[in-house]
């Protein structure tokens, strides 16, 4: 064997060595990921109902594809913004703990700022984290850490000025 197909060989097993090596760090840190919010589908998420502080719930269904209100009433509703609501349960987390490792009021959950009910699973919006942009979340008995984009927001109001 020559000295450049040595060489090569050394280098081919090298990197044969790093593949299998980053494969397996992959396949560890899938094995150790904490998931999403919810194992729910988006899409297949049918109803929302969705409350802020101490207002009165809204309440949606999707029908034919479409979002509605679910009271019947003819309004037209934003599509995307329920379809970014229902998205909301493919939320990666960063980490789950027990909610008794925390006080719900130093975290927003005695009173939090939005529920979120994704066909019947409760997730209650906290507080903002301390460190980074991160909200808490409670699901159940536990608590995750979502980045603050998936805080669900109020529907904004259009105003027409009158001349």
């Amino acid at each position: 064997m020559t000295r450049a197909a040595r060489q090569r060989l050394w280098l081919l097993l090298g990197v044969a060595a790093l593949l299998a090596l980053a494969l397996w760090q992959w396949r560890s840190d899938r094995a150790h990921a904490p998931g999403t919010l919810l194992d729910l589908d988006p899409a297949s998420i049918s109803q929302i109902q969705l409350q802020f502080g101490h207002a009165a719930a809204m309440n949606y269904r999707r029908n034919h594809g479409h979002w509605q209100a679910a009271d019947g009433t003819p309004a037209q509703v934003d599509d995307a913004r329920l379809d970014a609501l229902a998205a909301i349960a493919a939320a990666p987390v960063e980490h789950w703990r027990p909610l008794t490792d925390f006080d719900p009021a130093k975290i927003g959950l005695a009173a939090p700022r939005a529920v979120l009910q994704l066909d019947g699973h409760t997730l209650r919006f906290g507080a903002v984290a301390a460190i980074g942009h991160r909200c808490y979340v409670q699901r159940g008995t536990q608590v995750a850490l979502v980045s603050l984009r998936y805080m669900p927001q109020a529907p904004t109001s259009q105003t027409v000025e009158l001349p």
